[in-house]
């Protein structure tokens, strides 16, 4: 797990390409120059044929602090699902490990304890524009997944109303090696742009077990403080997974330095990568009003 450390930031820009009309130019001749008649239809040809490539392409989201909030000790995201509505009390997404309560145990699952922890809610700049407050855990573990989902005291629409701010969607399906994924930390207010490398069928770091984690490529060089940042996909802008962990230092399965094991028991140790754990199947355990319902089909989180 991570400690707060400084790091360097990454910015993610978007690009924008515009055309200019084409105008007629002054008949200075009687004789007809069919060179540059048939140079001119190309080119307008070839304009058109960019400009519909352009508007075919898949558009990428530019990916902004808006929606991330800072917590004492680490990172998170105020976060929906895809079936959330407008008046729903909103929920904030970090680790089980960033738990104001500490480490929950291995096997440990919390669920609807009463908190009363702040966030510093973000804008797209990163600058702290108010501050969303919990009621309680709705849920919260270190057991297959490393993840906590604090219910705040105010709904969707409240947020917005106030700071103009929406919460970011967990996309509901699994993310796919090779996205290009965008790390977003509200405790430093700092990114970090890589790709999903692949997936761990277990990482292992000291009494924990994770399980099917999510891989970086070796340019998310996360750090302390980073924990509990969503993972964006850059071309949806949907959140795929919640940024954990890392190996530091070389080690073997213990903490700080986690190991992936395959289904057969192999162990890779991978010094300086970094993990995040998948967050698709979170929706389905939660129905009407956001209400945690681990009984439901689908729902595959570890039950208390």
């Amino acid at each position: 797990m991570k400690k707060p450390l400084g790091a360097v930031v990454i910015a993610l820009a978007m690009a924008g390409v515009g055309a200019a009309p084409a105008v007629a130019a002054p008949d200075t001749t009687s004789a007809v120059d069919t060179s540059t008649a048939v140079s001119t239809v190309w080119d307008t040809v070839t304009s058109a044929s960019a400009s519909l490539n352009q508007a075919l392409a898949p558009q990428v989201q530019a990916v902004s602090f808006a929606g991330t909030v800072s917590l004492s000790n680490c990172s998170g995201s105020v976060i929906r699902f895809p079936n959330s509505e407008a008046d729903d009390p909103a929920l904030v997404m970090s680790n089980g490990h960033c738990l104001e309560t500490g480490f929950p145990a291995a096997g440990e699952v919390i669920v609807d304890q009463a908190s009363t922890r702040s966030f510093g809610l973000l804008n797209s700049a990163g600058t702290r524009v108010g501050t969303l407050r919990a009621n309680k855990i709705a849920y919260a573990t270190m057991t297959d997944t490393d993840v906590s989902i604090y219910q705040l005291t105010r709904t969707y629409a409240s947020i917005k109303s106030t700071y103009g701010i929406d919460a970011l969607t967990l996309n509901d399906t699994h993310p796919v090696a090779g996205t290009a994924i965008t790390v977003v930390s509200g405790y430093w207010k700092r990114t970090y742009a890589c790709n999903i490398d692949g997936f761990a069928y277990r990482l292992k770091e000291g009494a924990w077990t994770w399980k099917d984690s999510v891989r970086y490529t070796s340019a998310c060089q996360t750090i302390g403080g980073t924990s509990g940042s969503p993972v964006i996909d850059n071309a949806t802008g949907k959140v795929v997974a919640v940024n954990n962990t890392g190996n530091e230092d070389g080690g073997r399965c213990t903490d700080n330095n986690p190991c992936e094991v395959d289904a057969s028991g192999n162990v890779t140790v991978r010094e300086g990568i970094n993990y995040a754990q998948e967050t698709y199947q979170i929706p389905a355990c939660f129905g009407l009003d956001n209400k945690l319902d681990l009984s439901k089909s689908g729902c595959t989180l570890p039950k208390p």
